[in-house]
């Protein structure tokens, strides 16, 4: 998707240099849409994509959480705050699940919406400060339960949030953005893909063709995406 298009869309108000990724593991740098620093508009930021609370000790050592649950991440004092005042939207195009299929092994899917436009997961972000000034900026992504579509594949989904909610998910207050963490109402389609996108290394377009399901499966990794 053009840059030009993602920032009519978002609503940020850079010109970013982005190159198209079709396999995004936890670990590494995506892209989200955030209030500005001066709180008059929206911007995209570099994000690594596994939040680290701002109170730990030492990030090299703390648990990195790729995903919050809709469900408790209010209460939970990993997400609580960064909930509560650092809201972000996370473009992509699809994103990847995988079905178990017997024995340990998981057939890899990917999904989309069913015009294959792009939309935003909700997400949170924080920002781990070092005494010396050293700053980290990093992200989760929210889920909720799985959708019809998505139930026979896993049993939990990204929330993907409709685009006339993104300045509610960005600077609304809780009452507005937990209705919003909900199973995505829109049509989507899903349709299994090689293993090769088990090995992050792995990136291009030829990752989304589709494979006959019975494809020998690889021991999954964890949720990956396709972003811009």
């Amino acid at each position: 998707m053009p840059v030009d298009s993602m920032r009519e869309l978002f609503g940020f108000d850079a010109r970013p240099n982005l190159a198209a990724r079709y396999n995004i593991s936890p670990g590494q740098d995506i892209p989200a849409v955030r209030v500005s620093d001066r709180g008059d508009g929206r911007t995209l930021a570099g994000f690594n994509w596994g939040l680290v609370p701002a109170w730990v000790k030492d990030p090299a050592t703390a648990k990195r959480m790729s995903n919050a649950r809709a469900e408790t991440i209010a209460e939970k004092p990993s997400f609580r705050a960064a909930y509560q005042r650092r809201r972000c939207l996370i473009p992509a195009n699809g994103f990847y699940e995988w079905k178990p299929v017997g024995r340990g092994m998981k057939q890899p899917y990917y999904i989309q919406l069913k015009d294959g436009a792009p939309f935003a997961f909700a997400g949170i972000w924080e920002r781990w400060e070092g005494g010396d000034g050293d700053h980290w900026e990093t992200c989760a992504i929210v889920t909720t339960e799985a959708n019809d579509a998505l139930r026979p594949i896993h049993h939990r989904m990204p929330v993907i949030l409709p685009s006339n909610a993104y300045g509610t998910w960005l600077t609304g207050d809780l009452k507005e953005t937990t209705p919003l963490m909900v199973p995505y109402a829109a049509t989507m389609e899903a349709w299994p893909v090689a293993t090769l996108v088990n090995k992050v290394q792995n990136d291009g377009p030829d990752l989304l063709t589709p494979v006959e399901p019975s494809t020998p499966p690889e021991k999954a990794v964890q949720s990956q995406l396709d972003l811009f």
